[in-house]
């Protein structure tokens, strides 16, 4: 609850995108690490589930972003950037994202999720059955691996929950079996 009154602190209650002040929730930008005030923005259910879901996005909201763009707050620059990034074949976000400025980290940030690339750029996570991966997904180990650099063998069917991608190799995933992080491959790993 203490993000949640942080969070309506910082915004004077109201979206930090839109400025709506109607139904109000937390979203912590994706890839989430620590989440916390720093990764996270109070955002209204029109915002919110237009950035879920894509397919009902309407342009004409999202001209609430020449102003929210400016946002001393990474985690709103994230966003902004991100969505302009989504609707630049309209013409006019293209324009703010060329003013926009965000430095390494923010880019960064903003660009873990593939935002911003055309679809034949990205790079798609698949197990051995060719599901899409996700940050964040549990996956189960399909043989037996040793691990590199330790006595260590990862069993079959052994889970690893809460795993994240490998940026620039789409056959690699990390994630934890036991205390020990890990690099996989995901040819050895089904999705639960």
């Amino acid at each position: 609850m203490a993000l949640l009154e942080d969070l309506q602190a910082r915004s004077g209650s109201k979206c930090e995108l839109c400025g709506a002040t109607e139904n109000l929730k937390i979203y912590e930008v994706p890839p989430v690490s620590t989440g916390g005030i720093d990764g996270s923005l109070l955002g209204c259910d029109t915002c919110l589930g237009q950035i879920e879901a894509s397919e009902t996005m309407d342009p004409n909201h999202w001209r609430c972003l020449n102003d929210s763009m400016w946002s001393e707050h990474g985690a709103v620059q994230v966003v902004a950037w991100r969505m302009l990034s989504r609707l630049k074949t309209e013409g006019w976000p293209q324009d703010l994202l060329d003013m926009m400025y965000l430095d390494d980290k923010l880019l960064n940030w903003a660009k873990a999720t593939g935002e911003g690339q055309d679809e034949s750029e990205k790079i798609v996570h698949r197990d051995v059955n060719g599901v899409i991966l996700e940050n964040g997904d549990s996956v189960v180990l399909i043989k037996d691996l040793k691990v590199k650099g330790s006595s260590m063998v990862a069993k079959q069917g052994t889970a690893v929950r809460r795993i994240s991608l490998d940026r620039e190799n789409a056959e690699y995933i990390e994630g934890k079996v036991g205390a020990q992080q890990i690099v996989i491959i995901t040819k050895y790993v089904k999705k639960i």
